[in-house]
């Protein structure tokens, strides 16, 4: 449930007593041609969706476990599953904007795919960790923005074609959850050293779902909208509102690194894991359908999600009884869901809607730093303290939630103006205070 596309927030203040987050389209197209034409690009679209994270939804929670069972070191498994999260700050903002510029969202997307498929091939006959460290910075680089790009592609079609883009969108939460439950089932009959071919059979599937992409005409440019983006960075705010993301969310890390082997550790077989991560993403999927119903402020969301996580790495540390865990991955709805909706809201209330985009790119870039120093170092201290990891990932939510706390009150005055009327000239947008 990405957070790093700017277009998906810049909805207006219509009902500032709740955190409705909508996405601006134009009306549906009336003519039947026009209408066959939307329905077509929303299945394509939803296809390719469910298909990116059916591939996610294995590799996920099992990439670990396929390096655990080749023979590589947890302290090099840190390493490399750091890589994406590397990638997300230094190729990934170029090459999504190289596709922007020259309007080959599609066809970047269908050669990504393609390239993805390859290097996970190439990927399961390496065995040592610095070859395989090497390769998987190099799929990366060509995973990683199919993401952010598929996003893109999808709004364009909602401003086309009048689509729900959240419909689209649901099919890769779904597809996560049955892809992490499929490669579950296929833990326990194949030798787990094998888990890698599964990755390469969904990516590939996805890469000839890409083709079916239907081509999009090139939008108008709207010359100057970021000239000022910049400015951003300058004002305390907007810099509070990315590290209190930055750090509750990237307190996961040890979690998305080390959750499965620890698991299989404590003797959980491969659909008790894959149910396990499936929970999470339910409780996640449930809190984004009820997000228009809340009726908490944004800040007050972010420090539930803050302590959630404080709650939840704690009990994890301590490792817990089977229904205790089930109950702290339920709280991902709250740790990274309620989360993630605070931040947004809080980022469309307080970010100028013309730099709402650049303000998604520099929170994905921090996201990025965080989480891969925060994956370097889980790595470390679990191969030392094994689960006792998870104690300094409370450490770095409330880190996230003390940020957040020392800066509520500012963000409050901010949200109380961006909901007041806005005037035509200023164009609904909200001035950030520096």
């Amino acid at each position: 449930m990405s957070i790093h596309d700017g277009h998906g927030l810049d909805n207006g203040h219509d009902e500032p007593q709740r955190i409705a987050i909508t996405l601006p389209s134009s009306a549906p197209q009336k003519h039947p041609a026009g209408q066959s034409a939307a329905r077509r690009f929303a299945r394509r679209v939803s296809l390719f969706y469910g298909s990116t994270f059916g591939v996610a939804g294995i590799q996920l929670p099992f990439f670990a476990v396929w390096l655990k069972a080749i023979g590589i070191d947890v302290a090099w498994i840190g390493l490399i599953i750091a890589t994406p999260s590397l990638c997300r700050f230094t190729v990934l903002p170029f090459v999504t904007a190289a596709a922007e510029r020259r309007h080959v969202l599609r066809g970047t997307m269908i050669a990504l795919a393609f390239a993805t498929t390859a290097g996970f091939a190439l990927l399961g006959l390496l065995h040592q960790p610095l070859a395989i460290l090497a390769m998987y910075a190099l799929i990366a680089c060509v995973w990683t923005p199919i993401t952010p790009l598929t996003d893109g592609y999808a709004l364009k079609g909602v401003a086309v074609h009048g689509l729900d883009y959240g419909r689209m969108r649901l099919w890769g939460s779904t597809s996560f959850v049955i892809g992490a439950l499929v490669a579950g089932l296929a833990l326990d009959l194949i030798d787990a050293r094998n888990v890698i071919w599964v990755i390469v059979a969904a990516a590939l599937v996805s890469a000839f779902v890409s083709l079916g992409l239907p081509p999009l005409e090139a939008p108008v440019a709207a010359p100057g909208r970021l000239a000022t983006a910049g400015g951003l960075l300058r004002a305390p705010l907007f810099l509070a509102i990315i590290a209190a993301s930055a750090l509750i969310q990237g307190s996961h890390a040890a979690y998305y690194a080390f959750a499965s082997i620890a698991w299989q550790h404590a003797g959980y077989g491969g659909v008790t894991v894959a149910a396990l991560w499936s929970l999470g993403v339910i409780a996640e999927i449930v809190v984004f359908a009820l997000s228009p119903r809340l009726t908490l402020a944004p800040t007050t969301m972010v420090l539930i999600g803050a302590a959630s996580a404080m709650v939840r790495w704690t009990i994890t540390a301590l490792e817990p009884r089977f229904e205790w865990l089930v109950a702290v991955q339920l709280l991902h709805g709250f740790t990274f869901g309620i989360t993630q909706v605070g931040i947004v809201a809080l980022m469309v209330r307080t970010v100028p809607h013309h730099m709402l985009a650049s303000g998604q790119g520099y929170m994905a870039a921090l996201h990025g730093v965080v989480f891969s120093l925060l994956t370097m170092g889980s790595g470390l201290i679990y191969a030392r303290a094994g689960e006792g990891v998870y104690f300094a990932m409370a450490v770095v939510a409330l880190a996230g939630g003390a940020v957040m706390a020392a800066a509520r009150g500012r963000l409050a005055q901010a949200a109380a103006v961006a909901d007041q009327p806005q005037s035509a000239a200023a164009g609904g947008s909200t001035v950030l205070p520096s």
